[in-house]
């Protein structure tokens, strides 16, 4: 039996892995989703505070009350911050960290040094009436559509789990100082379908911090393929439990 714990990114909660939990659980597997601070159950805890220190404490303290071993840790989008920093912190709980259309920090780098069109966002926040919360990203045309979801279903659905993102969150940068970390192996999985424009993804080096060769595996579906492709998405993480 494995452990997974998965993380959702900006704007969302831990509720839009309500598809997948239940795939890897019948498998047999231990399955946590939270959502962090300032969304979901703990949206009325967002304020100008909460940043990716704050996020990064809600997955570190929870592996540890927890007494979580062997976690395959899985962050979605922004969340590859999350993991990253949660991992730098207590390596030798993780199993395999999983960067899930995800942001692949290096040391000292923020979400907006990572993905330079979350300046845009911060900049546009700071002209609003309340300049530390960043609101969620609007709908698109297809195949964008929002978050990558296009069924008008789903959208509706996915709208009742967004809420607004602190700025501080973008802000603060990612810790990688423990040489520990880069032993831990990564696999990548990336959304190929309607990736919107402006969305810059950096090329995967070849071979692992930890000398194995890189795992990057596609889904042909949009950025929050948990909803879109959730079956999908299990069949992959369940390779690695």
């Amino acid at each position: 039996m494995s452990t997974y714990l998965l993380v959702h990114g900006a704007w969302h909660s831990g509720q839009c892995w309500e598809r997948v939990v239940p795939l890897l659980a019948s498998a047999g597997h231990r399955v946590a989703a939270p959502s962090l601070t300032g969304h979901g159950d703990k949206a009325h805890l967002l304020s100008r505070e909460v940043g990716l220190d704050t996020h990064v404490d809600d997955i570190v303290r929870l592996i540890i009350e927890e007494d979580l071993t062997e976690v395959v840790l899985v962050g979605h989008s922004y969340a590859g911050l999350v993991i990253s920093s949660a991992a730098n912190q207590i390596p030798d709980r993780i199993a395999h960290l999983v960067y899930l259309d995800a942001m692949v920090p290096e040391d000292g780098e923020s979400a907006a040094d990572v993905q330079p069109v979350t300046q845009v966002l911060i900049d546009r926040a700071a002209t609003s009436g309340i300049d530390w919360r960043v609101p969620p990203l609007p709908e698109m045309p297809p195949p964008s559509g929002l978050f990558g979801v296009t069924d008008p279903a789903d959208v509706a659905w996915l709208r009742t789990m967004l809420s607004d993102q602190s700025v501080r969150s973008l802000q603060q940068p990612v810790r990688l100082d423990n040489p520990a970390v880069n032993t831990i192996p990564r696999t990548h999985i990336h959304c190929v379908a309607g990736v919107p424009e402006g969305i810059a993804r950096r090329p995967i080096p070849a071979i692992q911090p930890n000398g194995t060769p890189a795992q990057v595996w596609e889904l042909a579906t949009g950025h929050d393929c948990m909803i879109t492709m959730p079956v999908e998405l299990a069949e992959l993480l369940l390779k690695l439990g």
